[in-house]
């Protein structure tokens, strides 16, 4: 039996669904994923979603620090019967969204973290989203998700999955899909595959952006109807105030159709895009 199931055995412990709880139960898979983040000595890693801390205890064995962040009450004690001892583990009952890591690096002056963990598969793109606006803060995340959203992340235009998180996640860091996880390596079994994906953010964005913030409002903008043309689209974008013949007029310029849609933009057009629109933001 797994080191999981038998820690939920011996706690009576139940999956939590408004937590999304899918266990990791492969103890293999567990010692492939701490291997897929390179944790070096001398790095603190930030767990997301601790759980039993089964992975906290192995990423403990190289790191010199692990923060084990677990939203779930009735997990801490387990965690801290689970890890007594280990010195170098520190537990926080937190939700992972709440988590400031600029806190985390003011105590390690000149060194970035490294962020692992089996995310909740439901709030998967918020705290994708929340690691970026902390990316100075971070420099590596090794994550365990949803295989659809892991193609999404790593989609290429002109496909179906090709979107929002594909293009503004792109723009800030280096994205790859390491290896897939059969729904049979959790307790209880998902409907669905989950895929581990590595996320390396970039100091600075991949393409110059004049406003990196009017940027995710132009892509977020852009993909708001997937069935519009980005011209319609941007017509409603009120961010800006032109004309249609001034929207176009830009578009033109930058050699862009606008009865393109959005998903066939690549990462440069998009930051093209908002470097000219972005001038005349209101």
């Amino acid at each position: 039996m797994s080191t999981t199931l038998n820690l939920l055995k011996k706690h009576n412990i139940r999956p939590n669904k408004h937590y999304g709880q899918s266990f990791l139960i492969d103890d293999q898979m567990f010692r492939k994923i701490v291997a897929a983040g390179r944790v070096q000595p001398g790095d603190t890693v930030v767990e997301i979603g601790a759980g039993l801390g089964v992975m906290t205890a192995m990423l403990s064995e190289t790191a010199v620090k692990v923060i084990a962040v677990e939203v779930d009450p009735n997990l801490m004690d387990v965690l801290r019967e689970n890890l007594l001892g280990k010195d170098n583990i520190e537990i926080v009952h937190r939700d992972i969204l709440h988590v400031d890591f600029s806190e985390i690096t003011q105590a390690i002056p000149g060194r970035k973290i490294t962020v692992m963990g089996n995310i909740p598969y439901n709030i998967t793109s918020e705290i994708l989203f929340h690691l970026l606006e902390h990316r100075e803060s971070i420099q590596t995340a090794v994550l365990l998700m949803q295989q659809e959203v892991a193609e999404r992340l790593t989609a290429e235009p002109g496909t179906k999955a090709y979107g929002i998180p594909s293009v503004i996640l792109s723009m800030y860091s280096d994205l790859e899909t390491l290896f897939s996880v059969s729904n049979r390596c959790f307790y209880p079994v998902p409907a669905v595959q989950s895929a581990v994906v590595r996320l390396e953010f970039r100091t600075e964005p991949r393409h110059p952006l004049r406003d990196e913030a009017f940027f995710r409002q132009l892509v977020r903008a852009s993909f708001a109807h997937r069935r519009k043309t980005l011209l319609n689209n941007l017509k409603t974008f009120r961010k800006i105030e032109k004309s249609p013949d001034e929207i176009i007029a830009i578009l033109s310029d930058l050699n862009i159709d606008g009865s393109r849609r959005a998903e066939t933009l690549t990462l440069a057009e998009f930051a093209a895009l908002a470097n000219a629109l972005g001038d005349n933001a209101q």
